[in-house]
């Protein structure tokens, strides 16, 4: 293995770390994040810098796929699969009534995701195509009843179900498509609503 440079280590280090704690790899925004990087594609050639010489390797395809050489690798290996419910479907278009029955299990790489999931929800329509959540995905979903603002969101409207992204401005609540065939929602005041999970990735079958 080639010596890294000081900045190299560092990152590195704060890889290792992180698959220490959270039994998966970071994102490269989340390693942009960290180091205050204005752009992941900063993340990325660092990452392909110590790649070359000889500390982890890139995954192609995957957006956790770093795995870090020697023990710390071991150790972020350890109960990488996870068992998922899957729960209904969400729209990604029109919102569609919310369909709360079971529909069995799937065993799911864990360090795919980030926040670590708690189910999955069939996706109808493409409303989110363009954030690459295509009609028939599984997406992922950490329950929660808060969000950022510009975070996707599984949300809750009457009785209906839908994932958009989430903008708040001021007391005004809207639910944003990410193809401009669709409209944006907007929350009227005094609504029944809700946010019922944060986005977490997604899985495509076949």
């Amino acid at each position: 293995m080639s010596t890294l440079t000081e900045r190299q280590r560092e990152i590195l280090d704060f890889v290792t770390a992180f698959i220490e704690r959270e039994r998966m790899a970071p994102t490269l925004a989340e390693i942009a994040a960290a180091f205050g990087f204005s752009q992941a594609r900063s993340a990325q050639q660092h990452l392909q810098a110590i790649q070359a010489k000889g500390h982890l390797s890139l995954l192609e395809g995957k957006a956790r796929g770093i795995r870090v050489h020697g023990k710390a690798s071991l150790r972020g290996k350890r109960n990488d699969l996870l068992s998922l419910p899957i729960l209904g479907r969400v729209a990604a278009g029109v919102p569609i009534g919310a369909a709360a029955d079971f529909d069995g299990q799937l065993r799911v790489d864990r360090t795919a995701f980030s926040p670590m999931p708690d189910y999955l929800l069939k996706v109808k329509g493409e409303s989110m195509r363009d954030d690459g959540i295509l009609d028939g995905d599984l997406v992922a979903v950490q329950r929660a009843s808060d969000a950022r603002n510009g975070q996707i969101v599984v949300a809750r409207l009457e009785d209906e179900i839908t994932i958009k992204r989430l903008k708040t401005d001021g007391r005004k609540i809207l639910l944003l498509p990410r193809n401009p065939e669709y409209a944006p929602i907007v929350v009227p005041r005094g609504a029944d609503f809700a946010i019922e999970g944060l986005y977490c990735g997604l899985v495509r079958l076949g």
